[in-house]
């Protein structure tokens, strides 16, 4: 498996090796020794999450805060996804920067969100399947929500050809300035 950092260093790409023929496929999407020697340490995955959604929907910026922060190891079977994460520590020399990656079924890429980082994602293709492995349990009264077209953050959203379809939840959300964030 192929381990790349991003701009944001403790966000990283993994890239499983693909061994295809005629038939078919195979992956190892997975691999708990290699993940832990990557990001530095163990995180215990407890959950795992599947959403499938059509072509512009965006869904984000979310994250939960302490004692109930998750990381999130993400990746897309079927379609394609712009997904980002955004520095949401406050001590972080990185605040309130963010990184854009492609995930698609083709390319197998997954990215490593730590906890400390606002996920979202738009989906570039007619649909796209999205799977997560998330190193905390969901906790609504810890999850918040940053609006995803903050001008502050000035993330570069791809086209699809049509406005973001976003959910109510979403829609409500906060400006980086107005989000309790991490210390």
């Amino acid at each position: 498996m192929k381990v790349t950092p991003t701009r944001l260093p403790e966000v990283l790409i993994f890239e499983p090796r693909v061994f295809g023929d005629e038939r078919g496929f195979f992956l190892e999407s997975f691999r708990q020794n290699v993940f832990d020697e990557a990001v530095g340490t163990h995180f215990d995955f407890v959950q795992d999450n599947h959403s499938r959604s059509s072509r512009g929907v965006l869904r984000g910026l979310h994250y939960q805060l302490d004692p109930a922060a998750q990381g999130k190891l993400v990746r897309v079977t079927q379609g394609r996804v712009l997904d980002v994460a955004v520095d949401v520590r406050r001590s972080s020399p990185r605040f309130g920067q963010w990184v854009g990656v492609e995930l698609s079924g083709e390319n197998h890429r997954q990215l490593w969100v730590p906890p400390g980082f606002a996920h979202g994602f738009l989906v570039l293709s007619d649909s796209a399947d999205f799977l997560y492995k998330t190193t905390n349990y969901y906790a609504p009264q810890a999850e918040r929500c940053i609006r995803w077209d903050d001008p502050a953050l000035g993330i570069d959203w791809p086209d699809t050809g049509m406005a973001p379809q976003v959910s109510a939840k979403d829609a409500q959300g906060v400006s980086l300035a107005q989000a309790e964030v991490f210390a």
